[in-house]
């Protein structure tokens, strides 16, 4: 791929976010009710290729079966409220009313509280007892330690997640994970990520992960690309892990799901992602705008209440409706932010494509005026795509 010379010491390749591209038409069209976007993971079926994301604005146990029970998968973050308290409702609501500028160092305070085993196994029962798969996040740093409390739950899936998470993590002070070793030895299948380049995915895949998750600060919470200078843009990331996939199930004959993580907030968005090579996507702030989410219009990242580096802001969503038509409608509005699958649906009938492996063929282009061409009004209103 070509590359743009930064200096005499430094070129640089050229990527793309999901503002930057569009998916073309092809020949053909469907009737949106003859489109299959379910997803095989593992031994699970869903009927939408989603999962929620581990932030606890997002996903509470609750919450999480309810996703479930509208075919996706939540996942809840084993570090977070639920597992350090045995009611967080209370921390919520005093989250939801905290001035900006106050809002990071009380959620650090609140943070500090340490994480009880008790309650990581209790809270995956909460969930299982309902029916539906399960799953939940741990950072590879506490993995090893949480392992015992995890496996005893029978948790369905398990998600390692950090804002970047690599199969050769090097340390002088402590023992890594081996992620090779722990996943080959733990009998539950894994996901693991994020990351957002060829290699690092690649490494990943080699493993044992049955998914990887794709991006690296592009969320509507996270800072991380400001406070760390890190990141791929998610148009980019996807379709280089997409390529990694197919090298790696050329080499083993193992498909490894690519799993896009943020930077997803309109239907839009999510058919790009497919169309760019996703299998499936996680989603977190659209989320947080249902009735049933524990923030109720308020949204943060893993990282938002790091103890000495944070990387995230607690930032307001709005309520917008329930969950149901959040992933599935009826949209009551006209900004793309509802109604998330019936328009990834859509987009797939419009273009001509059955199944979502179909939709990882479709032809994408280069277009820097997608968002502003004939939007004048809009954009000068505050209304539709200008909004």
């Amino acid at each position: 791929m070509a590359e743009v010379e930064i200096g005499i010491y430094k070129s640089a390749r050229q990527a793309y976010g999901f503002d930057d591209i569009a998916i073309a038409p092809s020949r053909r069209t469907r009737d949106p009710e003859d489109v299959d976007i379910s997803w095989q993971l593992d031994a699970y079926k869903f009927e939408l290729p989603v999962l929620g994301s581990a932030m606890d604005g997002a996903m509470s146990p609750t919450t999480a079966v309810e996703l479930g029970k509208l075919g996706g998968l939540g996942v809840l973050n084993l570090e977070g409220l639920w597992t350090r308290y045995e009611d967080p409702t209370p921390l919520f609501d005093e989250i939801v009313e905290l001035d900006n500028d106050k809002a990071t160092a009380r959620m650090q305070q609140m943070y500090l509280e340490p994480i009880k085993l008790e309650l990581v196994t209790e809270r995956i029962k909460q969930m299982k007892q309902s029916g539906v798969t399960t799953s939940a996040s741990v950072t590879p740093q506490k993995t090893t330690w949480m392992a015992k409390a995890i496996a005893e739950a029978e948790l369905d899936i398990l998600v390692i997640q950090g804002t970047v998470v690599s199969a050769e993590h090097v340390s002088k002070t402590v023992e890594p994970l081996n992620l090779k070793k722990f996943i080959r030895e733990f009998d539950v299948p894994t996901i693991v990520g994020g990351c957002a380049t060829y290699q690092a995915a690649l490494h990943l895949m080699r493993t044992g992960a049955i998914g990887v998750l794709v991006g690296i600060g592009p969320g509507n919470a996270c800072t991380t690309r400001g406070v760390l200078g890190i990141g791929v843009p998610q148009a980019t990331a996807i379709a280089d892990v997409a390529g990694a996939r197919m090298r790696h199930l050329d080499e083993t004959g193992v498909y490894v799901h690519v799993i896009a993580d943020g930077g997803m907030s309109k239907g839009g968005d999510i058919a790009k992602a497919i169309a760019c090579g996703a299998d499936a996507v996680m989603i977190g702030s659209p989320l947080t705008s249902a009735f049933e989410a524990p923030a109720r219009g308020f949204h943060w990242g893993m990282a938002t209440f790091h103890p000495t580096l944070p990387r995230g802001a607690r930032v307001r969503t709005q309520v917008r409706g329930s969950l149901k038509e959040i992933l599935l409608g009826p949209a009551h509005e006209n900004d793309g932010r509802m109604n998330l699958f019936g328009a990834l649906r859509t987009s797939m009938a419009t273009c001509g494509f059955e199944t979502l492996k179909e939709f990882q063929k479709a032809e994408i282009m280069l277009a820097p005026s997608l968002q502003t061409e004939g939007k004048q009004l809009q954009r000068s209103q505050g209304v539709g795509m200008g909004s």
